[in-house]
């Protein structure tokens, strides 16, 4: 095992920031709740809880079965999880051929290694763990120890095995089952075949111990399940499901006997052991059900997903059915559009291709919630189970608007579908679908006669009153979204072609259109609807149109690729961006209008500054995002990409850090990110490893630490340094450093009213040095005692200060420590005077400001006097910053400088702000 060092840590979390965002850092994905891997339960004596593990991907969740409250997730695996496992210790996650054990869910405890291929099932045996890989090698591992106890091949042609169980009682023995159809009894502590059951033809799915002692119920692919007798090769009873192979088999434990089979087409299926026939069943999901667990002594069923949705049910229906009691659960199928719903920025709404519109919390799953399906009918919708073919369902949302004003008192979301000329209201205050259809009268069924008309685009105005409607076909309406009702039309129609974007200024005065032939139209609101007021062209077509009312901005994205801001209220393009090399997908605003975000079909996010019209962040992900919004406090960045199930936060790094932002060429290699996941970074899984390493040492560092306490005599003196990895302060008075920063309000705070008085000057013979204590200046009198020459020296012909000398001094010896103590002795006035100095105008000269610079450099390098060094620089570049442009040479050594003090300054920004996070967030519980 390759142990990290903490240096190596930190240096590829700097390397990841490095070939990050310069404004966003990822933060967290929502909506993800489980995929193809079964679930794991275990019972937890102190929580008197179940906790049930779920399978994301990269990494698993654990659940409480009480709340469904999510208690932590785990650290990202090096590629997706392929097998799960959990016992009274740890839970198991196969991955890479290699097997980890994570104890309490967060922390790696071992990693087993040794498998030729990948790991599909995995088993739990006392202090035991039973894995099979695709090489069909089954491995017995010693959980403690980490090596393999026993190693069993079999022949795929003879023997493949799909599925594994332990039956209780069954001492050292397990039970295997193969895609021939076939079982095995093995005995794991001597290695030998116990006993081989002919079984059924079919291929083994399931294999699952009944609570009846030599009883076990086999799944098989063709729907049959075999309820069997191991100790006399007897089969009791057997069924047969008709919605597919059996996925999984569990048995009730609180009294009535039935067991429970579910299908690959989301059927459960309850079969009374007793009458030996079907008592009820079930459609739980809409996809393959891949758990399904009764939990022990409780009337309860659980059940997961590829839907990516875990459900709880309850057996108190009075036929002895079962009802739902919790759900979690995401989009089935990938977002379309994403915005932020109100003004705390906690709350996103989506659409998914699924034809679902739902609400995710940035707080927590339990605010979740789920508006439910578009649907033609949504009265007869409800009438049917939720899972059959449902005719009335709508296509997907491809476009939706909201608005705060009036949400509880009628609609306040309007939604566009797919392909649809149909236009659907919702209301996020009571969660559900509206009972509106926005139809044009000639579009009704009876007036039709074009079938090809869609809508385009939609907007709600800020009243909360109208929604405003654009065409393919050109035509611009108005309803009114609390009684449905047509209010206007703008033009005849308003263009000749496809409307791509419509807006509403705050006020609701004006209206602006853009179509694809490229032609933005200016239309009053409520009078003179026929004609615009004012018409511009565009050079190319108009693929999209994003407003921010509060700064009468919009957005328009062109067929070429090309970004436009146009002003509301002077009519004229203000901003024009270029950079992006494919379609654009979406555009946001910043909630102060000041940033221009963007998303293309290239993979890349790019951020635009829009007072000085540069780009000023760029990024490239994996997949093209399709949607983007920005929380209305400035937070969050939440993303939506191609073929992905979640919802991305990205955090604004501007709220929390210092950055400079600089000018990136448009054009230029965006550096590629990754996307967010279910926890904080990647490198978790590596911490992890490490603690694991440290653990191992604790043990053999023992020793030491008993002969080290065996010195009496031993006295220990606090170096000036404890480490070169920490950052060190100076120690000196903080009035020393931090008043250099406010040197010029101090002196006019200070400005005496009266002239001051003359003080009596020291004899001129004894000049004095500048510094806090006083020095006598004897370097002139050396200088004279010097007989050897009565030539002047060229430096002497300069004005440079003592400590000029000393800096001109370090080209040529490197040590710039003297230089340092030398500033530490001076007060912020001298310092300030010093710095001044350095440059040609104020007596100094290049090299002076070369040297100083480098002596900064050498402060961050060895991470001493960290306050000072920032102090200086400060000072350094209040005093000379508009003037370098005439030095190249110091240009450069302040952009060498500017690396080591990002890298320097990130070593107490990552524990600075994770503790005023810390504080913050228990300020707020408090409160």
């Amino acid at each position: 095992m390759t142990n990290l060092s903490e240096g190596e840590i930190a240096k590829r979390l700097r390397a990841k920031q490095r070939d990050s965002s310069v404004i966003f850092r990822r933060n967290r994905a929502l909506g993800y709740v489980s995929n193809h891997i079964p679930a794991v339960v275990r019972y937890i004596q102190r929580r008197k809880d179940n906790l049930i593990t779920t399978c994301i991907g990269r990494s698993f969740q654990v659940y409480t079965a009480s709340h469904f409250r999510l208690l932590h997730v785990s650290g990202q695996h090096p590629d997706e999880i392929t097998a799960m496992a959990t016992d009274r210790w740890h839970i198991y996650t196969a991955c890479n051929k290699c097997i980890y054990a994570w104890r309490a869910g967060k922390h790696v405890r071992h990693i087993y290694r040794g498998h030729s291929k990948n790991v599909h099932l995995l088993l739990s045996f006392n202090r035991h763990l039973i894995a099979v890989d695709e090489a069909n090698i089954v491995k017995v591992w010693n959980v403690k120890e980490e090596d393999v106890y026993l190693e069993i091949p079999f022949k795929p042609e003879e023997f493949l095995v799909t599925a594994i169980a332990h039956p209780p009682t069954y001492v050292n023995k397990i039970v295997l089952g193969s895609k021939q159809g076939r079982l095995q009894i093995w005995n794991i502590k001597d290695n030998h075949l116990v006993y081989t059951f002919n079984g059924h033809e079919s291929r083994v799915t399931s294999i699952e111990p009944a609570p009846a002692i030599d009883v076990v119920a086999v799944g098989h692919q063709d729907g049959t399940t075999i309820v069997m007798n191991l100790k006399y090769d007897e089969i009791l009873m057997e069924f047969k499901q008709d919605w597919g192979a059996v996925s999984k088999i569990t048995f009730r434990t609180d009294g009535p006997p039935i067991m429970a089979t579910a299908s690959t087409n989301g059927y459960v299926a309850f079969w009374n052991l007793e009458e030996k026939k079907i008592a009820s069943q079930l459609q739980a999901h809409e996809d393959s059900i891949t758990t399904t667990i009764c939990l022990p002594n409780e009337p309860l069923i659980l059940t997961t997903s590829p839907d990516n949705s875990m459900k709880l049910w309850i057996f108190d229906m009075t036929d002895g059915g079962a009802r739902l009691l919790r759900i979690r659960e995401g989009h089935t199928a990938p977002p379309l559009c994403i915005r932020y719903h109100g003004v705390r920025g906690n709350t996103i709404l989506s659409s998914g291709e699924d034809s679902s519109l739902r609400s995710f919390s940035t707080i927590s799953e339990t605010l979740n919630r789920n508006m439910g399906k578009a649907s033609y009918n949504r009265k007869s919708s409800k009438k049917k189970n939720r899972f059959e073919e449902d005719n009335h369902r709508m296509p997907p949302i491809i476009e939706f608007t909201t608005e705060l004003t009036r949400e509880k008192e009628w609609d306040n979301i309007a939604a566009i579908h797919s392909g649809s000329i149909q236009t659907t209201t919702w209301s996020f205050h009571k969660n559900r679908m509206g009972d509106h259809r926005l139809i044009p009268e000639h579009f009704t069924n009876k007036n039709r006669k074009d079938f090809k008309t869609e809508t385009t685009c939609v907007t709600l105005t800020h009243c909360g009153n109208f929604v405003l409607l654009g065409y393919s076909n050109g035509e611009v309406q108005r309803f009114n979204i609390q009684s449905g009702i047509h209010r206007a039309s703008y033009g005849k129609p308003a263009h000749a072609a496809a409307i791509r974007g419509i807006a509403c200024d705050n006020l609701s005065q004006m209206v602006v259109t853009g179509c694809s032939a490229g032609l933005l139209k200016y239309w009053h609101f409520k009078e003179k609807l026929d004609k615009p007021f004012v018409v511009s062209k565009l050079s190319e077509g108009i693929v999209l149109m994003r407003c921010h009312r509060e700064s009468a901005m919009i957005a328009v994205a062109l067929e070429n690729f090309v970004l436009l801001v146009i002003d509301m209220d002077t009519k004229v393009v203000i901003r024009k961006f270029e950079g992006h090399s494919a379609k654009i997908n979406d555009v946001t605003f910043s909630p102060d209008s000041r940033w221009l975000i963007s998303a293309s079909m290239d993979t890349t996010i790019k951020v635009w500054d829009i007072p000085s019209s540069y780009m000023i962040d760029h990024f490239r992900v994996e997949r093209p995002c399709v949607s983007l919004t920005m929380s209305p406090t400035g937070n969050f960045l939440a993303t939506a990409h191609v073929n992905n199930l979640g919802i991305y936060l990205w955090a604004n790094k501007m709220l929390f850090n210092q950055l400079s932002l600089r000018s990136i060429n448009p054009c230029s290699t965006a550096p590629y990110v990754g996307l967010p996941t279910n926890v904080a970074d990647e490198i978790n899984l590596e911490e992890s490893i490490q603690e694991l390493s440290m653990d191992v040492n604790e043990e053999e560092d023992t020793d030491d630490e008993e002969t080290l306490g065996e010195e009496v005599n031993f006295t220990y003196e606090t170096p000036e340094q404890l480490s070169k990895e920490l950052i060190t302060m100076s120690g000196i008075a903080i009035s020393r450093w931090q008043n250099l920063l406010d040197l010029e309000i101090i002196k006019k705070r200070n400005k005496p009213k009266a002239p001051p008085k003359v003080p009596k000057q020291a004899p001129f013979f004894l000049p004095t040095v500048a510094g806090l204590d006083m020095k006598f200046d004897v370097t002139q009198e050396k200088a004279n005692n010097e007989l050897e020459s009565k030539i002047f020296k060229s430096s002497t012909l300069n004005n440079l200060t003592t400590f000029g000398n000393l800096l001109e001094e370090t080209a040529a010896n490197g040590e710039f420590e003297r230089s340092v103590s030398y500033l530490k002795q001076m007060g912020p006035s001298m310092v300030d005077f010093e710095v001044k100095s350095l440059h040609p105008i104020g007596g100094g000269t290049v090299k002076a400001m070369l040297q100083f610079l480098k002596t900064l450099q050498y402060m961050f390098e060895t991470n001493n006097n960290f306050e000072l060094a920032q102090s200086y620089l400060s000072a350094f570049l209040r005093s000379h910053g508009t003037n370098l442009i005439d030095f190249p040479p110091v240009i450069n050594a302040l952009e060498e400088l500017t690396k080591v003090q990002e890298a320097s300054w990130e070593k107490v920004e990552e524990h600075l702000m994770y503790g005023m996070g810390v504080v913050a967030a228990l300020r707020n519980f408090v409160q």
